[in-house]
């Protein structure tokens, strides 16, 4: 087990979308190959994204385009997904990008030993995978401390799961005041604030600066560049 003094302190959970990546529509064009390919019909609704749990996104998907969300119906739309982003990973590529900055603020808190990065997605585990390994982020993050949105429906109970599996992992202890969720919507903030940590809002999504602060955000930025501000943040107490 890591010596306690080498133990981090603060736990810092990224969302994917929006905060360190873009697909540019790649992840629409993904889903509308992926929706018939698991269930034989269009998709010709697909729910609300921004936010949610994959878990959620795929249930009312099928529900709004007339299909019960089993248990096996919501695996073949996972497992679709997954194989859908897998064979894109050059599209996704050539098309999307990594945000402005968020290299340089994952190495720099990287560097930081008094700090552990993980994921809090409402991706799917494997597509949160390759979506960040495709922009060379993944070598940041510690995947194994994470939570996806497979794990869960409700987005604050992955805060939850992230929180032990971290403990699990490196042997520290985090009290609430030590874990930082950084995301660009309302409902990173609202699941950051549900879940009693602290957050950080980046507004590189679709919400500005003012519905973050207004939906409770302390700590709002335009983007990644200003690691140092973003640094400050996380670690105000």
């Amino acid at each position: 087990m890591t010596a306690p003094n080498t133990l981090p302190r603060t736990l810092v959970l990224w969302d994917v979308d929006h905060t360190l990546i873009e697909t540019r529509g790649v992840g629409r064009a993904i889903y509308d190959r992926a929706f018939p390919a698991a269930t034989g019909r269009p998709l010709v609704k697909l729910a609300q994204i921004s936010g949610r749990t994959e878990l959620d996104i795929m249930a009312e998907s099928l529900r709004v385009n007339g299909l019960e969300p089993t248990d096996e119906a919501v695996k073949k739309l996972a497992d679709a997904l997954v194989k859908g982003y897998e064979d894109a990973r050059d599209e996704l590529a050539a098309t999307g990008r990594a945000l402005p900055g968020a290299r340089k603020a994952l190495q720099q808190l990287a560097a930081d030993p008094a700090i552990h990065q993980g994921i809090l997605t409402g991706n799917l585990r494997e597509v949160a995978r390759i979506k960040l390994e495709v922009f060379g982020l993944d070598r940041y993050l510690d995947f194994e401390s994470s939570a996806f949105g497979d794990d869960h429906a409700d987005r604050p109970e992955l805060v939850r799961i992230a929180r032990e599996r971290t403990e699990a992992q490196s042997g520290a202890r985090f009290e609430l005041r030590d874990i930082v969720l950084i995301g660009d919507t309302p409902n990173d903030v609202k699941a950051a604030l549900t879940a009693g940590v602290r957050v950080i809002g980046v507004a590189t999504g679709k919400n500005t600066e003012t519905q973050l602060r207004e939906a409770g955000a302390s700590t709002v930025v335009p983007d990644l560049s200003d690691v140092a501000r973003l640094i400050e943040g996380g670690n105000r107490r």
